[in-house]
């Protein structure tokens, strides 16, 4: 079962890249965020009570992951949701976030002492260039400045958010740990809707289907396996699998909504797959 955790993931957190734009069409992105990491930390408390895992933490570890939440719930879904609520395509935001692993294959070396070989490097460039064909080289004029601003930073923050969780020390249990970073988006996105939004929520059942997908499989299903992957596997290798998101979103955006799919999007997933499987096959 836990070899099929990176397939598992890719398919989840691809899913959320569909159901995030109903989301921000019916609200302010970082209310909707809000709301939806006081559901995630109420359920990953709940869930660590009834299996007598230990809440109360050193503060040490609580602010380790803590700031973890800010990054990743904050800055990187955050970004992203503010991008795509601004008019920048999913598409776009996607391919943007993609480069992830470029990034954090050039800091692994040097911040966390891992060794990234040359068929990492190679496996890396066949993800990117897949993902690239799967999206478009043709991105269009007229994208919202402040949307792409915001997209990097979210790429930023996903890639230290990845470093930043493989260098903790901390031994907390994966839904203490996941609760506490809950806590922290929660705060982040609380704070901003205070005192630089204008939150509101509109809770049609197209909001609540597509809240309820993102707070069940994203935040309770996806996000827990790639925390358990980037703790037991190096970080340059677990973020290899997000070259994989942008073309399984357009199958799923293919199975599910009827969009296109076509020879070039079918050439970019294998290409990417390639890489994937260079990356982060075990060396002999």
């Amino acid at each position: 079962m836990i070899r099929l955790f990176p397939l598992i993931f890719v398919l989840l957190w691809s899913s959320a890249f569909i159901t995030t734009k109903p989301i921000v069409d019916y609200s302010d992105p970082f209310a909707a965020l809000a709301f939806r990491f006081s559901i995630v930390a109420f359920g990953f408390f709940l869930f660590s009570f009834f299996k007598q895992q230990k809440i109360l933490v050193p503060k040490k570890n609580a602010f380790e992951s803590i700031f973890s939440g800010v990054l990743f719930h904050g800055f990187y879904l955050g970004g992203v949701f503010f991008s795509i609520s601004k008019g920048l395509p999913t598409g776009i935001a996607a391919l943007v976030v993609t480069l992830n692993p470029v990034l954090t294959n050039a800091l692994a070396g040097p911040l966390l002492n891992e060794k990234v070989t040359w068929k990492q490097w190679v496996g890396v460039i066949l993800g990117f260039l897949g993902a690239t064909i799967v999206l478009g080289l043709d991105v269009g004029t007229g994208l919202p400045t402040i949307g792409i601003i915001a997209v990097c930073v979210s790429l930023v923050a996903v890639t230290s958010a990845t470093l930043w969780q493989k260098k903790l020390s901390n031994n907390l249990s994966l839904p203490v740990s996941n609760m506490y970073q809950a806590i922290g988006g929660f705060i982040f996105h609380l704070i901003i809707v205070l005192f630089f939004a204008k939150p509101y929520i509109d809770f049609s059942s197209t909001f609540i289907i597509a809240m309820s997908h993102q707070i069940l499989l994203v935040s309770f299903g996806a996000f827990t396996i790639l925390m358990y992957l980037i703790k037991h596997n190096s970080a340059s290798k677990t973020v290899s699998v997000f070259f994989l998101i942008p073309a399984t979103s357009a199958v799923i955006a293919w199975i599910f909504l009827n969009e296109t799919l076509n020879i070039y999007d079918i050439f970019g997933f294998a290409i990417a797959s390639i890489g994937v499987f260079i990356a982060t096959r075990e060396n002999k």
